[in-house]
């Protein structure tokens, strides 16, 4: 009698669970197309995987959330941004070498050695700053697309090298750099005084092995991740110049057709993505770095007095990045002050906590 009870309750169940999918797939009512020119392994994609999550459950399935991971969708910044205007694509992450085509300022996220931490760089990029960098990309995109948060890809770029430690900028004196073909970039190397050798992410690998170029400015998860010390990087000196910045960017049609309530869900996604994303490099990182070393690579962490070194050496980008970079200067004065604030929050914060 308690076997068939059993039975008929998971039977039931069964059938009721089958019921309410059916009633969510047909209660479906808008689809996001979301596309990462990336892999299932970067922290991109635990971004879009919580996204997805987090708004088909919170919308109860009235939003369905398609994800395209690669290039399916579109194979660069540009294409990808293109589609995100046009309506193609709904949602697409880029960095800020990515978009700085379209959006020059946001290479602002690339200024060296402004946020100090992941405390500070988590702080300001949760708050008005993303905002007002919001705003400006709805003005210059004619209103077709909005940025929807900033989140992390791969943590804190760091130089790194084939030839021998760096512990001051003088260390860099000569050696080539692989940069990207962006302007900034070029002009924190040759403030190093550095080389800078603009080369594709593909070719990177064959250029170290070679000597096309002699160093890079990376996170360790994509150098492990490229399997960088194979080709001879040997040398990596966490200075930490720029957090690495994911810039989410929506269709603004998209959103804006969506009712209030959902709009609210998608809001509420893209925090929870940004939260994930700002996690998952910090996980990833423990053992990209226990591995480095295990392979015999040399890891230097440089002193007070010579990340101050390093600062010194960069000042003059800032001057740079205000006068050459399209609205340059009104994003830099956001910055700066979003800093400030989260660095006074962020101390007022560890001062409570240590009484």
């Amino acid at each position: 009698m308690l076997k068939t009870t059993v039975k008929s309750t998971f039977t039931a169940l069964l059938a009721a669970s089958a019921l309410m999918a059916g009633t969510a797939a047909q209660a479906q009512e808008y689809t996001i197309r979301a596309t990462a020119n990336s892999n299932e392994n970067d922290e991109d994609y635990d971004g879009l995987v919580v996204f997805k999550n987090y708004v088909e459950s919170a919308s109860n399935g009235a939003i369905g959330v398609e994800l395209f991971i690669g290039t399916q969708l579109c194979s660069n910044g540009a294409e990808c941004l293109q589609g995100v205007a046009d309506g193609a694509i709904d949602v697409y992450i880029s960095t800020s070498g990515g978009a700085a085509g379209l959006f020059p300022y946001v290479q602002v996220l690339d200024l060296p050695y402004l946020m100090s931490d992941d405390r500070i760089a988590e702080a300001v990029l949760s708050g008005d700053f993303t905002r007002t960098m919001r705003q400006m990309a709805l003005e210059d995109s004619g209103d077709t697309i909005r940025l929807m948060t900033i989140g992390n890809t791969g943590g804190w770029r760091n130089f790194a090298n084939t030839k021998h430690r760096v512990a001051t900028p003088d260390d860099l004196e000569g050696l080539k750099m692989r940069t990207v073909v962006a302007d900034l970039p070029q002009e924190l190397v040759r403030a190093m005084g550095a080389s800078p050798t603009p080369i594709p992410w593909p070719e990177l690998f064959t250029s170290l092995q070679t000597g096309v170029v002699e160093g890079t400015k990376n996170g360790i998860t994509d150098i492990m991740g490229m399997k960088f010390p194979d080709a001879g990087l040997q040398y990596l000196t966490l200075d930490g110049h720029a957090y690495m910045g994911a810039l989410w960017w929506m269709s603004n049609e998209t959103f804006l057709a969506l009712p209030e309530d959902m709009r609210r869900v998608v809001v509420d996604g893209f925090y929870a993505l940004q939260q994930a994303t700002f996690a998952s490099p910090k996980r990833k990182s423990i053992p990209a770095y226990e591995e480095f070393v295990a392979g015999g690579g040399d890891l230097y962490v440089p002193t007070p007095d010579e990340k101050q070194a390093f600062a010194d050496a960069a000042a003059p980008v800032y001057a740079w990045f205000k006068a050459n970079v399209t609205r340059g200067d009104e994003i830099f004065a956001a910055m700066e002050s979003a800093v400030s604030k989260a660095q006074s929050d962020v101390d007022a914060a560890r001062a409570a906590d240590l009484n």
